[in-house]
């Protein structure tokens, strides 16, 4: 399974696109907030994943399904561009972002003086040009993340979000792009799966993958998500595979 899936998480650039029908139906957002306090930001791998986490809380909450408050707006997103874009607040932007309907997942980092667990608040698709003022004024830019350490190795029983190692995208891109690997995964697993992953919590890693397995993974039939270009890659640079032990062959 691949999928042109368009978000943003840095600087847009004027990078060339193909328009496709797609283009032509009305264009949501998914909106995500990361906390992104000064004093005790998150490590950069725990807001990864906690990001694609609360992309698949959302995909599986009630609200999202069938008749439910959000559904509408979920099929209308998943109808046009599944674009995603990252938005960083602090203090005061977080409360507010906070008052507005949506899920906030938190992150399993550590909590010391100079670092805390990952807070990331996905809300219900908006339309393109329709941002909530809360979340309008929030920045897209800098956001900028470190782990302060090496992340250890994936569990093998658990999923994977692997990155292209030879693309560089800022904290913010690359955590909508986790978010499109873990949407992509989600699609393709059967009901039973979806049931069991959701009851266990999401678990998942996201890790770069060493330039030699990337092209084994790409290659491999798991689910890829090419971008779209809309900001800092080019147009069709392959970004995450979604590796689901369910999916293996």
């Amino acid at each position: 399974m691949t999928s042109d899936i368009d978000d943003g998480g840095g600087q847009a650039e004027p990078f060339r696109r193909i328009r496709t029908s797609r283009d032509e139906a009305p264009q949501f957002v998914l909106p995500l907030v990361v906390r992104l306090e000064k004093a005790a930001p998150p490590a950069r791998t725990d807001a990864l994943e906690t990001a694609a986490r609360a992309v698949l809380a959302l995909l599986s909450d009630d609200r999202s399904q069938g008749e439910g408050e959000w559904a509408g707006a979920v099929r209308d997103w998943q109808d046009a561009r599944i674009r995603k874009v990252v938005r960083r607040a602090r203090g005061a932007e977080w409360r507010r972002a906070g008052a507005l309907p949506g899920l906030t997942v938190t992150g399993d980092g550590p909590a010391t003086d100079t670092s805390s667990p990952a807070e990331v608040r996905v809300f219900p698709p908006v339309p393109l040009d329709g941002w909530p003022k809360e979340l309008a004024r929030l920045q897209v830019s800098g956001t900028e993340l470190d782990d302060p350490a090496p992340p250890p190795a994936p569990d093998p029983d658990h999923p994977v979000l692997w990155l292209n190692p030879g693309v560089e995208m800022s904290a913010g891109k690359t955590m909508a792009q986790a978010g499109h690997g873990a949407q992509l995964a989600w699609w393709a697993l059967g009901e039973a799966d979806r049931a069991s992953w959701r009851e266990a919590g999401f678990p998942l890693a996201v890790r770069t993958a060493e330039p030699a397995r990337w092209g084994e993974l790409t290659g491999s039939g798991l689910p890829l998500v090419r971008d779209a270009g809309f900001t800092e890659i080019a147009p069709g640079s392959c970004t995450v595979v979604a590796d689901h032990p369910s999916l293996r062959s």
